[in-house]
């Protein structure tokens, strides 16, 4: 039987995050993918296929084919390499940094791009509600009025019943956020919130405020991933991308067994960590995705850093960039943003500073594992990756 392959990230670059009306689909793309090449310092004609991740270009921009359009623009095209788009609602940037783990685990390539864009501010109000509305059951939620933000909100009721929650908890979340991302210069707010201010901002479903939601953001991320062979004939320093697992649960809320209990994340991070063969307290970090703050506190739970109905404890100190377990270094989908294609890659650039120690004022002490999440939806999918190790 062939060995597989260890798997390496060996460059990673993005775009700011933001209200980036001056820049196209495409051209925010390649702004990243170009970064990616620059700081791998490898050529565009080594890479072998190109994986593009984006949720709604087809529906906010009218455009489909996303994967022959970022080669096209790139100028790779020439090279006749496959280009191919991977959609899976909110993960699709873990969804195809997935696939391009398993390509080079597999030993078909040696070395693959991930992009992953969003241009969300193309489209207002209303309608990119509607639109963003797409990611849940059209028929059975959607069409009855639910909106992401509605059906968080009704996990958040029914948490903060059960568990006797603040919505302090909540705020936390978006506090240690925005903390994060002053730090972050790709971030789309850079502005610190006091727990008052996160607590009385615009309602947006009760219990949640505007500050418990991440906003509408373009921007673009991009990874170069390698196989062991191609780090060691090149001499190039990468990150380990330890282990690999995604999962899935009922696409619709009310068909699931909890209403705060996100099965996908919960069977994805046990896998992950089986893969790795680590615990859950060798993770020095995580990158979750807290579209929703109440997510936020889900995740800890779920994903196994705290107990279920307990993760309140972990959120005014352990969360902290110099707490226990570091949550959102980069600023999180609240404060560096959540363009949806681009959120899961960004979670690897991230990672991939973090573990070679280049983040900056942001920096995690004694970086080691990273835990990515990225979720689908209100949770009907979830990718996890771990990254670093020695």
């Amino acid at each position: 039987m062939m060995e597989l392959s260890d798997v390496y990230i060996v460059g990673a670059g993005e775009t700011k995050f933001g209200e980036l009306w001056e820049k196209s689909l495409r051209e925010l793309a390649v702004e990243a993918g170009l970064r990616a090449i620059e700081n791998a310092g490898v050529f565009s004609r080594d890479v072998e296929v190109l994986y593009g991740s984006n949720s709604l270009a087809g529906i906010i921009n009218g455009q489909e084919n996303i994967g022959a359009l970022l080669s096209d623009f790139s100028g790779i095209a020439e090279n006749n390499i496959p280009a191919i788009r991977i959609e899976a609602s909110t993960a699709s940037g873990g969804a195809a940094v997935r696939q391009a783990y398993l390509a080079i685990k597999s030993g078909e390539y040696d070395l693959v791009m991930v992009g992953g864009v969003e241009k969300m501010t193309d489209v207002y109000g209303s309608e990119i509600l509607d639109l963003t509305s797409s990611v849940l059951d059209r028929e059975w939620e959607a069409f009855f009025g639910a909106t992401p933000a509605a059906l968080a909100a009704m996990s958040a009721r029914k948490y903060m019943a059960d568990f006797n929650v603040e919505k302090d908890a909540m705020a936390m979340i978006s506090v240690n956020d925005h903390l994060n991302a002053s730090k972050n210069p790709d971030a789309q707010y850079k502005n610190k919130i006091k727990l008052e201010q996160a607590l009385s901002s615009t309602p947006v479903a009760e219990p949640l405020n505007l500050m418990d939601c991440s906003p509408v953001s373009d921007g673009a991320a991009a990874i170069l991933v390698a196989s062991e062979n191609y780090v060691k004939k090149n001499k190039l320093e990468g990150v380990k991308i330890v282990s690999s697992a995604d999962a899935q649960d009922y696409l619709a809320v009310h068909s699931r067994r909890s209403l705060y209990t996100l099965e996908s994340a919960r069977v994805a991070s046990r896998k992950a960590l089986e893969r790795a063969n680590i615990k859950i307290d060798d993770i020095s970090f995580a990158e979750i995705h807290n579209s929703y703050s109440i997510y936020g506190l889900m995740e800890l739970e779920d994903l196994g850093f705290a107990e279920k109905g307990k993760a309140k404890d972990l959120v005014y100190d352990d969360i902290k960039l110099d707490g226990r377990i570091p949550i959102n270094p980069s600023g999180g989908l609240k404060a560096k943003g959540n363009p949806l294609g681009a959120t899961g890659v960004g979670q690897f650039v991230e990672a991939y500073r973090q573990i070679k120690g280049k983040a900056g004022e942001r920096q995690v002490k004694d970086s080691k594992y990273a835990m990515l999440h990225n979720m689908g939806g209100t949770g009907s999918m979830s990718v996890v990756h771990v990254v670093g190790g020695e």
